[in-house]
Formats: structure tokens, sequence, C-alpha cells
């Protein structure tokens, strides 16, 4: 019997310490000391984002533990990636190496301590990993080695202290998947062959992927970006676009594919604070077309410009990749990757890993998410290519191609679960069609949003679109205060996204603070300089309810460009020409407008408006009406002469 407020429990112990760190002591206290400060913190992040807890933590020990094995070399791989990242700032002698153990095991639990074999293994395990490696136990390779996309070197039975049985270990290698057990008794030994028909994964080819990198010395300079040319003043940050990788194939689908890789890379690099990013709605406009670093550089306002280009043939696939510092129009860093087509996602993780060594700029935070684990194999490449249509349609905000959208998600659905990327879309799709009028029960939409965004939530809890879109449907539910809370939680896990900010701002206009919202999305834009038609609908609202109704008339027009379609920003230019005294322009609108949704009316606006303030809405109503549309539809009177007789 355990001793009263004892317990068993099976879970999964991180046990980590820093390599020579009573020399780094010896040779600067205080400097090591705050360096591990530092980098202590930042591991303490990656285990609340990886659903773990610090157990305890004196000197330059950690001790954590996770519900999940998966979770814990998760977390352990993104603390040594950003440790990499780090140390590349610090001098040779300087640098803070931590050694990571991970266990599968028995421990005994007294209020928030554990004790037992699970966390002397753990221990162990951390003392025979190399500085900068991870060491897990067979315990906890069984559990995740067709799960995750790393490869691992089997070191034998280890005889280690106080331990009566020898314990399995291997050492995780962040490379793409490679399982070395040369050295493990016949029972771990497989071939490729066996490992491929059973996993589920990414799997190379036997020798398929190699590295090259281009001799950059040899490398070819290009035309300099002029800083009295550039747009709009370089951020004091590092500041980087990523150009669409171009397709150097025949066939079309590795176009979305390079389409899908960049944005991958965009998305990742947005979460690291300190960086500035462009968001991909900007680059992709130039896609398919020549275009110069210098070009670039001057436009958007960046120093840094990643470009890079793919290529197939057969079964094999290859990678280019350069960043250029447009300032000095010299390349910094230069790659190529080889291999089958299904290992796209592991060179994207490297990709932008490499490219944020090369910027050679302290990023407190640096870590680079994969989202490799959620398209993996041959059907996870077939969802990746159903995300991204569906994600183009989407992004036409209207109502042809919201149901078209619907219509690839639903054919992919019975492939495709347990990704929550797709989850998220079917979340939006529900929401645009509560917004657009097409939905049966709009409520009933938004419900279904919910549910499908805290499904999403619950397999990857660390995106920042989840919160984001959840304050979206919270808005429409009219709870501005938990619309308002969820869309800062965006913001805090992706501050550098124009998305988190943009929806951010939303929120803020709908619940009455403008003043608030218009700088957000002035960032958002400057972010996104071509961004998306809702980008400038919102911030053409903000203006024009602020009382600056000539700007937000540009801001409008912007997203009629860009998305002729698009009811709302019709609706939007109505009301500020009614409102600048140009009502003939103002009846132009209405008429697009009915274009559009014939059955669009001041009652369906009143009903369905987000705005907190209901003065605010019957003032925009009454311009409505000054500017001709109907106080009701054409199908809302028939049904209430109708319901009359």
């Amino acid at each position: 019997m355990e001793p009263k407020g004892f317990h068993r429990k099976l879970t999964a112990i991180l046990s980590a310490d820093v390599a020579g760190y009573s020399r780094l002591m010896q040779d600067d206290e205080g400097e090591t000391v705050t360096t591990l400060e530092s980098y202590k913190q930042a591991f303490f992040e990656l285990i609340k984002q990886h659903r773990g807890r610090v157990v305890d933590s004196p000197g330059d020990n950690l001790l954590a533990e996770f519900g999940s094995v998966v979770d814990a070399v998760q977390c352990s791989v993104a603390a040594q990636k950003d440790f990499d990242l780090r140390n590349a700032q610090l001098s040779e002698n300087r640098r803070m190496l931590f050694r990571i153990g991970v266990n599968l095991g028995d421990v005994i639990e007294e209020g928030d301590r554990i004790y037992g074999d699970g966390v002397n293994i753990a221990a162990r395990l951390e003392a025979l990993a190399q500085p900068g490696g991870i060491c897990i136990s067979k315990t906890a390779f069984d559990h995740i080695e067709s799960k995750l996309p790393y490869g691992y070197e089997f070191l034998g039975e280890q005889t280690v202290k106080n331990i009566a049985k020898p314990v399995g270990a291997y050492r995780v290698i962040l490379d793409p998947r490679v399982t070395n057990a040369k050295n493990a008794r016949s029972k771990d030994r497989r071939s490729w062959t066996t490992t491929i028909g059973l996993a589920v994964v990414l799997v190379l080819i036997a020798g398929a992927a190699t590295w090259y990198y281009f001799r950059l010395q040899d490398a070819p300079t290009v035309e300099k970006a002029d800083p009295k040319q550039i747009a709009m003043p370089l951020p004091e940050m590092p500041s980087i676009a990523v150009l669409p990788f171009v397709n150097q194939s025949e066939d079309p689908k590795y176009q979305l594919l390079g389409d899908g890789i960049t944005d991958i890379i965009i998305n990742t690099l947005s979460k690291v604070p300190g960086l500035f990013v462009i968001a991909r709605n900007s680059t992709f406009t130039y896609k398919g077309k020549p275009v110069t670093i210098k070009k670039v550089s001057e436009d958007l306002g960046v120093r840094y410009v990643l470009e890079g280009s793919i290529q197939a043939s057969g079964d094999r696939i290859r990678i280019t990749v350069q960043l250029i510092d447009a300032l000095t129009g010299g390349p910094i860093w230069a790659e190529r990757y080889e291999g089958a087509p299904t290992d796209l996602f592991n060179f994207q993780d490297d990709i932008t890993t490499k490219a944020l060594r090369a910027i050679q700029r302290k990023l407190a935070g640096g870590v680079s998410f994969s989202q490799a684990k959620f398209f993996s194999g041959t059907k996870g490449l077939e969802c990746y290519l159903k995300f991204l249509e569906t994600l183009a349609l989407i992004q036409k905000y209207d109502i042809p191609n919201t149901k078209k959208a619907l219509q690839v998600l639903e054919e992919s659905n019975e492939m495709c679960q347990g990704i929550p990327s797709l989850y998220r879309l079917l979340a939006i799709i529900n929401m645009n069609e509560a917004q657009f009028g097409i939905s049966k029960s709009p409520n009933e939409s938004l419900e279904k949003a919910k549910e499908l965004l805290q499904k999403a939530s619950s397999i990857d809890d660390s995106d920042p679109d989840g919160p984001g879109l959840l304050a979206m449907v919270y808005v429409r539910q009219r709870e501005y205060d938990k619309a308002i809370s969820e869309a800062q939680k965006g913001v805090t896990l992706d501050p550098g996204a124009a998305w988190t900010n943009y929806r951010y701002a939303q929120v803020l206009n709908n619940a009455g603070r403008i003043k608030e919202a218009i700088p957000l999305l002035e960032k958002a834009i400057r972010l996104n300089p071509s961004g998306p038609a809702l980008f400038y609908l919102d911030y053409g609202l903000a203006l024009r309810d602020s009382g600056q109704v000539e700007d937000s008339i540009i801001q409008f027009k912007k997203a009629v460009e860009r998305a002729p379609n698009f009811l709302f920003p019709h609706l939007a230019l109505a009301a500020a020409y009614v409102m600048s005294g140009r009502e003939q322009e103002a009846h132009v609108e209405v008429g697009e407008v009915l274009r559009i949704n014939p059955n669009y009316s001041v009652e369906r606006y009143v009903k369905n408006s987000l705005y907190k303030d209901q003065k605010r809405i019957e003032t925009i109503a009454q311009a409505y009406r000054k500017a001709g549309l109907p106080e009701k539809s054409a199908s809302d009177k028939s049904r209430q002469d109708s319901s009359a007789n």
C-alpha cells in the first residue's frame, strides 16, 4: 500500500540540464545566469504550449511531465531548435547546450512532485544525450516511432546507475525519418519495405534526401535596392518577404505544392517575435511574373527576400531556395533539396530554420512550428491539395465559391479526418453561409462553426487561427467580451501575423472600440500591403464611422477591386457616398448590391449587423435608405403578405 497522499501513474517525463554548466559559470557567472534564465523561460513556455507541466527547475536542471510522449518529444525538438537559433548569436565558448532525456514510465506522485524509476531513467537518458541532443527510452520510442517525422538511432541496451535492468535507448535525429537499428536486437530490426508498409508517415526513399550547399562566394549578386526608392520605411526589426516558389515542371499540381510550401514558410516565420514578415497576399501578387529582388524590396519595404523553385522529374522532386539581402544585392544563404514529393513537409521546416539563422539577429522565442504531422503520407498530400483548393475558393468571398468550397471539403471528408486546418476551413464556410444569408439556420451554422473550431483546437491548440476564428463566431453571437478575449489570445500566439491583428481589430470595431481598432488595421495592412478585401473593408468601416468618410471611400474601393462580387464593400461604399453628399454614386453601389443579392434589404442589414451600438446601426441604416436600398426584399414582402392573408 502506498503512503497516504501518494499515488502511482504512467506519465511521460522530460529531464534536461546544461552541458558544461560549471565551466560556463567559472568563465562568467553573471552572463551565464542571465542566459540560463532566458533559455529556461523559453523552455517553460514551450512546455506549456505542448500541454506539459514543469515539476522542478533547480539551477541548470529542469524536470517536466506530459500526458503524451508525442507532446514531450515535440517539445524537446522545439526547444533544441529554439536554443540552436539563440546559440547562433553567441560566441562558441558562451553557447548553452541542453541535453534532454525523455521516458515513459511509472511514477509516484505526491502533491506537485513526482518520484520513482520513471524519473530516474529520464535523468539517466539525459546524461546519455549529446550536448544539444535528445535521448529517449525504448518505451517512449515504441509510442512515437510512426507518429513523428524524425529519425532515430538505437544506442543499445544501456546499464545505468541505480536501475536494475538495462534500458533501451534511442537518439532522436532531427533530420527526416531514418531509424538506424543496426545495434539493436533482432526484434527491433525493420527493413525499409516493412516500415513503408506499416507507417502512415513521411518516409524517405533510401538515399533520396541529400542536401547540397551552393557556393555562395561564386553566386552572382543582384541589383541592389535603393533605400530612397523603398515605398515605406524599413522596420527596425529584420524584415522579409517570401516570394511564391516558381514551378519549373510541366505538371500544374506542383504549382499548388509550391504555393503551399510558400504559405507554410510565411506562416512559420510570422510566429517569430522580432521578425517583420510580409503576408502571402502581397507577395503572391508577383506570382507568374518576372520580378527583381530590387523591385520586391522597394515595393514592400523589406530588407530580405526569400525565393525558390520547385522541379519534378518522375518520382523525384527538387527544391532550390536562397535568401537575398536586397540592400547589398548578395545571397546570404542558399540550398538545394532533393527527394520524394512527400518530403516537402520535412524540407519546409529546415528551410525556415536555416533562413532564420542566416538573418543573424537575436530573435526572442524563435520557434519553428511544423505542420507535417497533419499532412503526412500520400493521403496527407492529397488532403493538403484539397486544403489549398478550398482556401482559394473561400477567399473569393461570394456565394457560388462558398458553396463550391463546401463541396470540395465534403468530398474529402472521409479521407482527411483529423486535420485541424480543414476543420477550421469548414468553420469559416459555416460562418460565411450565415453571413451571406444562404444558411437554413444561421444560429445552427454558427454553433456548427464553434464545434468545428473546438474540435480543431483539441487536436492542435497552438494555431492562432483557432482563437481568432472563434472570436468571429462570438461576435456573430453578440458575445463581445468573449470575442475580445479570444482575439487577444490569437495575437498573443502570433503577434507578427496580419490575420491575428486584423481579427482583433474587427472584434474591437464591432464592440464599439473604433479608435483602438484603427491602428491594428493599419498594422495588418502594413504587414500585408496587397491584403484581402476584408482588410480594406473593415479599415474603411472604422474610418467611416469615426468621421473620416473620404478616407474610407478609398479603402472601400480597394476592397471592391480585390473582390468585385463581395457584397459588403459595395454596401459600405453606398453609405459612405450618402454621408459625403454623393447620392447618385450611392445609388450605383446599391445596384451592385442587388445584382449580387436581389433579396438584400435595410431590414436584413439591421437584423444581421454585428455592431454592438444600436445608434450606429440605425445611422447607417438611414444612409442605406437614402441610397435607395429597399426596406424589405420582394421575398420578405411576399412572405409577409402570405402571413397576413
